[in-house]
């Protein structure tokens, strides 16, 4: 039985891990992920360091599952499926590249993109996690495609997202060229010229 005017543990505790994966999202976004620690995530939070070390078992897991909330309340898993796969593809990329142009994304993006490609085990937990469940919801719209004949039966649908998103990945990474929705829709189409039924 609750008491009126009593606090709800489970509320608080959702306020506190909301309040936390916030700070370690700005907090990467302003030092890089090197120099964030988990007590400067906790006073930026307004929590305890021993009540992020509860909830979770490393700062890398805590910058994860941040920007699994990200992915969650922004766009959610799911791709578009109007029927058009190439609309449905063009809308996603345009969207990839509009992310990685957003300073307020690219910023943490890029700085948690470094740590992975130093740390595998933080690389296990982003694909576990992040990577792979995203990876997973682009192959079921693909599938969806290769059902309707729009995509080869036989396409290795890991090298197809590879083909799509692998120059994308590149250029951003190595500052190579601009990200532009031009950009974005060329891919598709190369893309699906290349892996045409």
């Amino acid at each position: 039985m609750s008491h009126p005017g009593k606090p709800n543990p489970a509320r608080r505790s959702e306020r506190s891990r909301r309040a936390v994966l916030g700070a370690a999202r700005e907090l990467v976004s302003e030092l890089g992920y090197a120099k964030v620690s988990i007590e400067a995530i906790a006073a930026r939070a307004g929590v305890g360091k021993q009540t992020i070390y509860r909830w979770w078992p490393s700062k890398g897991a805590v910058i994860v599952e941040s920007f699994l909330e990200l992915s969650e309340t922004d766009a959610g898993m799911r791709l578009p499926d109007t029927g058009d796969l190439e609309a449905d593809l063009k809308t996603v990329m345009r969207a990839t590249v509009a992310e990685f142009t957003d300073p307020a994304f690219e910023a943490p993006i890029r700085a948690l993109t470094m740590e992975v490609i130093a740390d595998p085990a933080l690389a296990a937990q982003y694909r576990e996690k992040l990577a792979g469940p995203v990876d997973e919801a682009k192959k079921e719209r693909l599938r969806s495609a290769q059902r309707a004949g729009q995509l080869a039966a036989d396409a290795d649908l890991d090298l197809v997202l590879e083909v799509l998103y692998a120059p994308l990945n590149l250029r951003w990474l190595h500052r190579a060229g601009p990200l532009t929705p031009d950009y974005a829709d060329a891919l598709v189409e190369a893309t699906l010229r290349a892996f045409a039924p």
